[in-house]
C-alpha cells in the first residue's frame, strides 16, 4: 500500500536517491542557473553541505555563506547572486518551500502493507476499508470506521463510533476517544489524546461536580497534530480543528474550541474553552488564550503572550497581557530604561529639597 505522503503522489516527481539537477529544478518549478547534468545525491544545511549535495538560502542576510559552501547547488530567492561560476543555483520565489519539496523527494515515504496485525483487537461492527494498515496491539472499538489506506501504528486506540479518514496516519500510541471524526490526510503523532473529557465542573457546596462531556471532536482534512497534544471533546457540539491547520507538540486545546483553516499553533500553547480562532492565524510558542475569546483571521500572537481580550482581524499582538505589538514595544522600551527614570526622579526630588531650604 502506498501511503501517498511522500509528496510525489502526482506521479510527476523523481523518486530515486540520485537525480540530475535539471530534473530537480523542473520538479520544484525553479529557474536553473548552471549545469543541468550535475548529480545530486542528498540535501544538507548550507554550512554542512558537501559536494554532490543541494542546500538552500532563503534569507539574503546569509548570502555570505554562498562564498564558502561546499554544496554543488543552492536553491535561492530571485534577488540573490554569486560570483562563483562553479556553484549552480535554482532560483525560486519561495526557496524554503522548494527545499521542502526536495526533502520530500529524498526522504521518500515508508509503505505500510495493507492488513490487520494478528494482535490487533477489533470489536463488532468495525469497518476497515481497502488498503488500511492496523499495526500490532491496535484496539478499535465498536462502530468505528477506518478509511481507505489509513495507517494506524502499534498501540494506538480508536474509540467507539470514531472515524479515521482516508490516507490518514496515526503514529504509535495515539488515543482517539469515542465519537471523534478524523478527516483525510491527517497526521497525528505519538502520545496525542483526541477527545478526552473537557474540564467542566459545577460548584455544589464545597464540592465540584463533574459536568458530563457529551460532544465530540472534528479534525478536518490535511491537519497535522504533534506529539502529546491534547484536544478535549466538547461539552455539547464539537471541538473543531479546521482544514490544513498544523499543531506543534505539547499543545492543550480545551472543550468547544473552534480553530479555523490553515492556522499554525506552536509548542506549549494553551487554548481555553469556547475560544474561536479565525483562518490563517499564527500562535507562537507558549501562548495562552483565555476562554470565550474571538481571535480574528490572519492574527499573529507573539511567543509567551497571554491573551485576555478579543483580537481583531489582521492584528499582531504580543506581551502579557497581550497588546498591539507596537504599543507593547514602546512599553518594553520604557521599562528597559526604568532605572534611569528612577535616578532622574531622585535627582529632581533632591533639587526640590535644596530649593525649599533656600526659601525665605
Amino acid at each position: 500500500m502506498s501511503s501517498g505522503r511522500s509528496g510525489l503522489s502526482d506521479g510527476g516527481g523523481p523518486t530515486s536517491t540520485q537525480r540530475e539537477l535539471g530534473e530537480i529544478a523542473r520538479y520544484v518549478e525553479g529557474e536553473l542557473v548552471g549545469d543541468a547534468s550535475v548529480k545530486i545525491t542528498g540535501v544538507a544545511g548550507i554550512e554542512d553541505a558537501r559536494a554532490g549535495q543541494l542546500t538552500f538560502l532563503a534569507n539574503p542576510k546569509y548570502a555570505a555563506h554562498l562564498a564558502k559552501t561546499s554544496a554543488s547547488a543552492v536553491i535561492v530567492g530571485p534577488g540573490i547572486r554569486t560570483d562563483r561560476s562553479s556553484l549552480a543555483l535554482i532560483r525560486h520565489p519561495n526557496p524554503y518551500l522548494a527545499f521542502a519539496r526536495v526533502l520530500e523527494l529524498f526522504a521518500g515515504a515508508k509503505d505500510y502493507p495493507p492488513g490487520i496485525h494478528p494482535t490487533a483487537v477489533l470489536e463488532e461492527g468495525v469497518q476497515v476499508e481497502n488498503g488500511a494498515h492496523l499495526g500490532p496491539h491496535v484496539v478499535v472499538e465498536s462502530r468505528a470506521r477506518i478509511g481507505r489506506s489509513a495507517v494506524i501504528l502499534a498501540g494506538s486506540f480508536v474509540g467507539a463510533g470514531s472515524k479515521i479518514g482516508e490516507n490518514s496516519l496515526l503514529y504509535p500510541n495515539v488515543t482517539i476517544r469515542e465519537n471523534v471524526e478524523v478527516g483525510k490526510n491527517v497526521i497525528i503523532h505519538s502520545g496525542a489524546v483526541i477527545g478526552a473529557d473537557g474540564f467542566g465542573f459545577a460548584r455544589e457546596g464545597d464540592r465540584h461536580r463533574k459536568i458530563p462531556q457529551m460532544g465530540g471532536v472534528r479534525i478536518e482534512d490535511d491537519v497535522e497534530i504533534g506529539a502529546n497534544v491534547t484536544i478535549d471533546r466538547a461539552t455539547l457540539g464539537v471541538t473543531r480543528i479546521g482544514r490544513g491547520s498544523k499543531i506543534d507538540n505539547l499543545v492543550q486545546i480545551a472543550h468547544n474550541v473552534n480553530i479555523g483553516e490553515n492556522c499554525i499553533i506552536a509548542a506549549q500553547g494553551g487554548i481555553s474553552g469556547s475560544t474561536q480562532i479565525g483562518d490563517q492565524s499564527v500562535l507562537a510558542g507558549q501562548v495562552g488564550l483565555g476562554g470565550h475569546l474571538r481571535i480574528g483571521t490572519k492574527v499573529v500572537i507573539g511567543g509567551q503572550s497571554g491573551v485576555t481580550k478579543d483580537v481583531p482581524d489582521g492584528t499582531t499582538v504580543f506581551g502579557c497581557p497581550a497588546r498591539e505589538i507596537h504599543k507593547t514595544r514602546r512599553i518594553e522600551a520604557h521599562l528597559s530604561r526604568l532605572d534611569l527614570y528612577v535616578r532622574r526622579l531622585e535627582q529632581v526630588e533632591q533639587a526640590l529639597k535644596e530649593m525649599t531650604r533656600n526659601l525665605p
